[in-house]
């Protein structure tokens, strides 16, 4: 293996000039309006407009009930009219549901906005990753990889802007922070306008309108990616409240074990990508993820108990393998996700996908906050020997949907896309 350079790995992630480094750019910049707001919207809407937590969070979670319906739509849109197209009307509406945040003053506003803002939100993602095979063609998975640790990067800078925010606190400054995450949207769009307007791939004439729902290999990779993603929520919603409540940790130390996450995934997102390339090797990435977080989950489990030193040790440790349990299951996904759905219908599947992944994302406060915390050290050894048993089954999903693809499958290039298009112009990435 090669040695490790961190200044090195750090300038993997600017892509090459062209397509692929506009693509990088304007996600940049709307993952760090996403940062601003990720952290600091419940505490928006309870400390300044005054809502009780309570309508807060159901406001919220309506809207994302809601937004599932929205990918498979959406993302079918992105592949028969225009992927680029899809995300710029997709970016606006984000941006004036954002803006509409400053003026709302009761639950039934809220309620609206939210749900406006989440069905835009997961539509756009199903449309963002139709267009990032566009971009990249047979390169699509490694540069995924790419992208993921921008996106990090994005959102840390994004995040450390939000507690600025959060210190301040007035009116004024939230309301400032709010804009500015609407014109982080604008500000996307006008990075993706530097795109080709690439055209539609041709439809087999054996395809089904909504192939996705027929297709059980990928039905059943949706529930396994579903259950598999609630191993995003250890750090940032479980970890921070077991160290509170169940150890002798120092409080400051959730910051440092956060910081630690965010820096691994930064520093080797591409470098673990760029060894999963196929769909088999996807299935055993993700078996291989879900061992290793049954051990880090064990490890934060048996922390409990033990003096404040080495309750540190045990749980830095813990974060060390659960990070590069993450690396191996984001570079898994990836390659599933890439692989499994042809290139015509690339967002009709994201879109089905993130169904999966948002139902997970609803379930996730009520299994980790209510039950697991509950439960505690065996409710922790539990949700790891979860994930295991959950990644076992990964690579029999990956050879089942690798035998059902089709023998030729359309190739995504640059070749297809509109002739007219405009020059890509070089673009600095941060």
């Amino acid at each position: 293996m090669p040695r490790f350079n961190p200044i090195k790995e750090l300038r993997s992630l600017v892509p090459e000039d062209g397509p692929k480094r506009v693509y990088a750019l304007g996600t940049f910049i709307n993952m760090f309006g996403f940062g601003l707001l990720v952290v600091s919207m419940s505490l928006y809407f309870t400390r300044i407009v005054g809502l009780p937590a309570s309508q807060v969070g159901l406001a919220l979670t309506i809207g994302v009930a809601i937004s599932l319906v929205s990918g498979v739509p959406v993302g079918n849109l992105a592949d028969r009219w225009s992927p680029v197209k899809t995300v710029k009307v997709m970016l606006v509406i984000q941006a004036l549901t954002a803006t509409t945040f400053i003026f709302i003053d009761n639950f039934t506003q809220l309620v609206i906005a939210a749900t406006l803002d989440m069905l835009a939100m997961k539509a756009s993602v199903a449309a963002s990753e139709s267009l990032l095979r566009r971009v990249a063609g047979d390169e699509a998975v490694g540069f995924r990889a790419q992208v993921h640790a921008i996106q990090f990067v994005a959102m840390g800078l994004g995040t450390a802007g939000c507690a600025v925010v959060i210190q301040i606190g007035t009116p004024t400054a939230y309301h400032l922070m709010i804009a500015l995450d609407a014109l982080s949207f604008l500000g996307a769009l006008l990075v993706f306008m530097k795109l080709p307007d690439y055209e539609p791939l041709p439809k087999p004439e054996t395809a089904s309108r909504w192939g996705v729902l027929s297709d059980r290999p990928f039905v059943a990779w949706t529930a396994i990616a579903g259950a598999m993603n609630l191993q995003l929520f250890m750090i940032n919603m479980l970890l921070p409240l077991w160290v509170v409540d169940a150890t002798n940790a120092p409080t400051w130390t959730v910051a440092v074990f956060y910081i630690i996450n965010n820096t691994l995934i930064v520093l080797f997102m591409v470098r673990v990508g760029n060894k999963v390339k196929t769909v088999r090797q996807g299935g055993v990435a993700i078996r291989r993820a879900g061992a290793l977080l049954l051990f880090s989950c064990a490890g934060m489990g048996f922390a409990s108990g033990l003096p404040g030193w080495a309750a540190v040790l045990l749980l830095i440790a813990a974060v060390l393998v659960h990070t590069y349990g993450e690396l191996w299951y984001m570079a898994g996904s990836f390659a599933l996700n890439f692989g499994l759905p042809p290139a015509h219908a690339q967002g009709q599947y994201m879109g089905f996908l993130g169904i999966g992944s948002g139902i997970g994302e609803a379930f996730a406060p009520l299994l980790f906050l209510s039950f697991i915390l509950t439960l505690g050290r065996p409710g922790l050894v539990g949700i790891g020997v979860f994930f295991a048993l959950v990644g076992l089954l990964a690579p029999a999903v990956a050879r089942w949907g690798e035998r059902t693809r089709p023998e030729s499958e359309e190739k995504p290039s640059e070749e297809k896309a509109a002739p007219a298009a405009p020059e890509v112009a070089p673009a600095v990435a941060d």
